[in-house]
């Protein structure tokens, strides 16, 4: 009986919860490796995700009949484009231009603080001031001194004064005119400071050069500006890039090998990665008479018959088919449409090719049929639709399925 009681007595020498201790320690250490491992692991999946680059399959419409020559990818480019920057160095107090904002030539776009030129263009005006009041001063003793002369002149026909005071009288006369000349120069020199003054006040107003539309507000008020690069990136060079939208064109890369098929004023069509069923007519400005040696291409300018629509913005990716010269011909009625693909999208597999589709987050395996390849393009006869992305550029390893990081 005494040792059951015994065994019911509280053990208070603490060995009881130096064990819970050990025990919540345990279970903290463990969650914290856990969330650990969690958040590596994470990590790690997504450092194997790869990165990858995909074009649009490009479909073009046989609305007009007339055969294609050659097919070529570029890109939508402004011929005007500026970012506005100021002539002098100051803080920006107002911006007032905002991006997609339609501006005109000579709007305000922003200002800088002109506290400092206020000052220097009222000690300018105060000096110009000073300067006349001196002229007309001189101007008055001068004729003060031609009275003078004159008299001078009667009293000596008279013989009622010596020669001496003729001579001083012209002299006095003769120096006054002197120092007018002088002070009308500094007259002058004045005038100039000031018009140098209120030049530099208007300078602290930035204008809009041109008409346009803001595709970029780069400063914010209480920034410095400059019209160089100056404090690391602490002083802004810039307010905004305004983009003038009639001025859009078209600029596309075109094989070395192919370029003898391309000639100044040749129909175009343009289709949009964006709008890939919407073609646009066009036309080649002209074929830039220099070649990039690295990648084997010549420039070539390509503008739109007619510009307008909203959905045409600079830096667009654009595919354009350069169509045979001659008058189109009639299109069969039941012609069918020509789907594209870049050439870099394929890949050999045995006797087949296959190309990537990019599904979201992941790709697609697909074995395509291809046609004519032309310039760089290939057309496809089966295996994809207009519309979806293709993988042009990833590694050499993808498979069926795999995640991938779309660029």
């Amino acid at each position: 009986m005494a040792a059951a009681l015994d065994e019911l007595k509280i053990d208070r020498s603490g060995n009881g919860r130096s064990r819970i201790a050990r025990f919540v320690w345990l279970v903290l250490v463990l969650a914290v490796l856990g969330g650990g491992s969690v958040a590596g692991w994470r990590w790690w999946e997504e450092s194997r995700i790869p990165a990858v680059r995909t074009a649009a399959v490009r479909q073009t419409l046989p609305a007009d009949g007339q055969p294609t020559v050659l097919d070529a990818s570029g890109y939508v480019t402004a011929r005007l484009q500026t970012t506005v920057s100021s002539k002098v160095t100051g803080r920006i107090v107002d911006v007032l231009v905002e991006e997609g904002m339609a501006v005109t030539e000579g709007q305000v776009l922003a200002r800088i603080d002109d506290a400092a030129e206020r000052s220097y263009l009222a000690l300018a005006e105060a000096q110009l001031v000073a300067v006349r009041g001196a002229l007309a001063e001189l101007e008055v003793r001068h004729e003060e001194a031609r009275l003078d002369l004159d008299r001078q002149r009667r009293l000596l026909d008279e013989r009622l004064i010596a020669q001496t005071a003729l001579d001083a009288a012209r002299a006095e006369a003769d120096s006054l005119a002197a120092r007018i000349a002088n002070q009308r120069e500094l007259v002058v020199v004045a005038e100039r400071e000031f018009d140098v003054r209120r030049t530099a006040l208007e300078e602290t107003v930035i204008r809009a050069p041109f008409s346009g539309v803001a595709v970029s507000r780069d400063a914010q008020p209480g920034e410095i500006i400059s019209p160089v690069s100056a404090g690391g990136g602490f002083t802004r060079t810039g307010v905004c890039t305004i983009v003038d939208m009639s001025s859009l064109e078209i600029e596309v890369d075109v094989n070395e090998s192919y370029i003898d098929r391309v000639s100044s004023g040749q129909r175009v069509v343009a289709v949009l990665n964006a709008y890939p069923d919407w073609e646009i007519p066009a036309r080649v400005i002209t074929t830039i008479p220099a070649a990039d040696r690295q990648r084997a291409t010549v420039l070539v300018r390509i503008g739109f018959d007619e510009l307008g629509d909203s959905r045409i913005l600079p830096d667009m990716g654009v595919n354009v088919a350069f169509l045979e010269a001659g008058a189109p011909e009639e299109a069969a009625p039941d012609a069918e449409p020509r789907l594209w693909i870049p050439s870099e999208a394929l890949r050999s597999e045995g006797d087949g090719r296959v190309v990537f589709v990019a599904r979201g987050e992941t790709v697609e395996r697909r074995a395509v049929t291809t046609g004519l390849d032309d310039g760089g393009v290939v057309e496809v006869l089966a295996g994809l639709s207009a519309g979806e992305r293709v993988v042009v550029e990833g590694p050499p390893a993808l498979a069926d399925g795999d995640r991938v990081d779309v660029r």
